[in-house]
């Protein structure tokens, strides 16, 4: 169990998700969207990454009502992705990353998302290595 930063045994792990975090402005997507080297596909999701010179990743996150309805399902999948950034984040390089939901995201139980992203950080973080 993990309260407040601190795990089980003790360790305190950066394991925060801040404003500093997060990509905030328009300038930010456009950047990543222009450019972005690093993609990792998914039926469910698409993650654009563009490495950056914070030394920190960071997270923008694009949940289109158009893609998933209903504003308790958006707000879900904004939740998991978040979660699933902030305990993936150590494990990641210095990059802007965006992800976009796909259709028929919502009808997926939280494991399987949980499965999904993690397998995508992974698969964005081994495509960013020699570009670090």
């Amino acid at each position: 169990m993990q309260v407040a930063g601190v795990l089980r045994n003790g360790d305190e792990k950066g394991l925060t998700f801040l404003k500093s975090d997060r990509l905030l402005n328009s300038s930010d997507f456009t950047a990543v969207f222009d450019d972005a080297p690093l993609k990792a596909s998914h039926p469910q999701f698409l993650i654009l990454a563009k490495p950056n010179t914070l030394g920190r990743p960071r997270l923008g996150l694009i949940i289109a009502k158009k893609n998933v309805r209903k504003a308790v399902y958006r707000n879900r999948l904004k939740r998991l992705i978040r979660e699933s950034f902030r305990c993936k984040q150590h494990n990641l390089p210095a990059i802007d990353a965006i992800v976009l939901a796909r259709r028929g995201t919502e009808d997926i139980v939280n494991q399987e998302l949980t499965k999904i992203l993690n397998g995508l950080w992974i698969r964005v973080a081994k495509r960013a290595k020699p570009n670090r």
